[in-house]
């Protein structure tokens, strides 16, 4: 039994001793009857939020450990920070394009579009469409939803550049203040979500129009769902849903495991064999949704470009992935999948741990004293390395890489911490940050350079700056052939690389876990999607 079973067994156990469960077997126990489960290890207080659940009626049970403030995520309101997120995964809002899993755009509360100019586009709002209070969606809801999200939204009104907007009846129009050939893209990230501006937002809880309404929201702890009556796009087929924040990915299996959920996103690998067995099933699909390492170029001891490039050789992405995660994963080489054509011929520092070791020492970097780490000019070489613990891959690659370093002579302190948001704002006491980050939502590569690798940039923590990278950018911003927008993607993806700024170590194959009585739950390369009409659980 390996260290991660013995831990799971012994909180079973806990929960068994201190709660009576009665376990008769892996996946006997269903809560879509409506009957209560007794809790596992871990659970809230908030069952008494449960839906009150009629005869005949059916309920299921999601357990995330990625809903919560920690990931910016404290309520499902698509103009606060990443909660779209939230809201799109979990069938509340909908968007007016979608991605299909080739990252290809496809209409959904729209039913098309036509570009008058490089400023100008004419969006079609789809006749029938409805929120989940019965309203009717046409233009002036969805101008209304989209003013408010520009007014607020910071990230949001940089993505999508609108000057103006004018609606007439199903027909919105939409001028930009410059060429933005993305515009439809980014009115596909999870923040375009279309909701009703005029029921208001209480207490973080919206109104979409998707197949799910939001009944009762508590942060960090668990949203309460029901059937959306009005559903524009087909029966609803799940009465009751209740998404439960599980951060920690041992408790989350447990659950599973007890029948206590139906269904987990974000467990850990380690677990994965619990569930390889006809009781459960597995929805696998790989993302982008990058796990990577940004260098703090404001830190004194990566100002050093040979420290840098030591740490890009010296990370075995091969062996994280191989062997921590089980081989649910795809090792990276840039910011993007090999499957993505703008993901190909980039070329990231192989795995040298020879090659660093000589890097360093070229540089000066030597083990005066023997006790396995290099010093230079009275410097230790040591590395504070800064990740957090909802994504379940992180602590692992944090644990990975300070083995692998430590052979050549570099000293990791690893510091896996909730209020990493607030850490990260402070370079004076990080060196590295291990974040996992999706680089290509909206099916477009800009993303991932506007919101990282910019001056201007809000999640250049590192302070990084090239001039090439500056003008790449720009060059993007006016190409609308996305052959050409391909070409500059790899063009910036080698520079970054070329730097140093970043180390790209995996790609989430991510996997939804669920019970084999549940159906119409699939992964989405766009990490989208999740809750949708066609989600079903058999009845125990």
């Amino acid at each position: 039994m390996n260290k991660w079973n013995k831990k799971m067994v012994k909180k079973l156990l806990a929960a068994l001793l201190a709660g009576g469960l009665v376990l008769t077997g892996c996946g006997s126990q269903e809560s879509s009857s409506g009957n209560p489960i007794p809790s596992a290890a871990g659970t809230s207080g908030a069952e008494a939020a449960s839906p009150t659940v009629q005869k005949g009626e059916k309920t299921f049970v999601f357990g995330d450990t990625t809903f919560n403030s920690e990931n910016e995520e404290a309520n499902i309101n698509p103009h606060d920070t990443y909660c779209g997120w939230a809201a799109i995964r979990y069938g509340v809002g909908e968007t007016l394009f979608r991605f299909t899993d080739q990252m290809e755009l496809e209409p959904w509360i729209a039913s098309g579009y036509d570009q008058v100019d490089d400023k100008t586009w004419k969006i079609q709002i789809k006749d029938g469409v409805t929120f989940s209070n019965g309203k009717a969606v046409d233009a002036a809801a969805v101008k209304a939803c989209l003013e408010d999200l520009v007014s607020v939204h910071e990230r949001a009104a940089g993505d999508l550049k609108i000057s103006s907007m004018e609606a007439d009846g199903q027909t919105l129009t939409v001028k930009t203040a410059e060429q933005n050939p993305t515009l439809l893209n980014y009115l596909s990230d999870p923040y375009g979500c279309i909701i009703d501006m005029e029921a208001g937002n209480q207490n973080g809880i919206v109104i979409g129009t998707g197949p799910f309404a939001a009944e009762d929201l508590v942060t960090d702890d668990h949203l309460t769902l029901k059937k959306n009556k009005h559903y524009w796009n087909g029966e609803v087929k799940v009465d009751h849903v209740k998404v439960r924040t599980i951060s920690d990915g041992d408790t989350l299996a447990l659950a599973l495991q007890s029948g206590e959920i139906d269904a987990a996103y974000g467990m850990a690998y380690a677990s994965y064999p619990l569930f390889k067995n006809d009781y459960y099933a597995f929805s696998t699909i790989t993302t982008s949704r990058a796990f990577y390492a940004q260098m703090n170029e404001q830190s004194g001891i990566l100002k050093d470009d040979a420290v840098r490039k030591a740490l890009a050789m010296g990370i075995g992405k091969e062996d994280f992935v191989r062997t921590l995660l089980r081989g649910y994963g795809e090792v990276a080489n840039g910011a993007f999948p090999e499957s993505f054509s703008f993901g190909r011929d980039v070329k990231a520092e192989p795995y040298d741990p020879e090659g660093a070791a000589k890097v360093l020492e070229e540089d000066g970097w030597i083990d005066t004293d023997g006790d396995g780490i290099r010093e230079k000019d009275g410097q230790r070489l040591v590395i504070r390395w800064l990740t957090y613990p909802s994504r379940q891959e992180l602590p692992l690659l944090a644990e990975a890489s300070q083995a692998s370093l430590k052979k050549i002579g570099i000293e990791v302190k690893v510091n896996v911490a909730a209020d990493h948001n607030t850490l990260v704002a402070d370079p004076s006491v990080w060196d590295v940050y291990a974040a996992a980050f999706v680089t290509c939502p909206t099916g477009d590569p800009l993303y991932f350079f506007s919101t990282h690798c910019l001056d201007s940039s809000a999640k250049n923590r590192g302070g990084y700056h090239s001039d090439r990278i500056e003008e790449l950018a720009r060059q993007m911003d006016a190409a609308f052939d996305p052959k050409e927008r391909g070409t500059i993607a790899r063009q910036m993806q080698q520079q970054i690389l070329d730097d140093h700024a970043f180390v790209f170590c995996s790609f989430l194959k991510m996997s939804i876990v669920r019970k084999a009585s549940v159906t119409g739950l699939d992964a989405h390369a766009c990490d989208y999607y999740e809750l949708t009409k066609d989600l079903d659980i058999e009845a125990a």
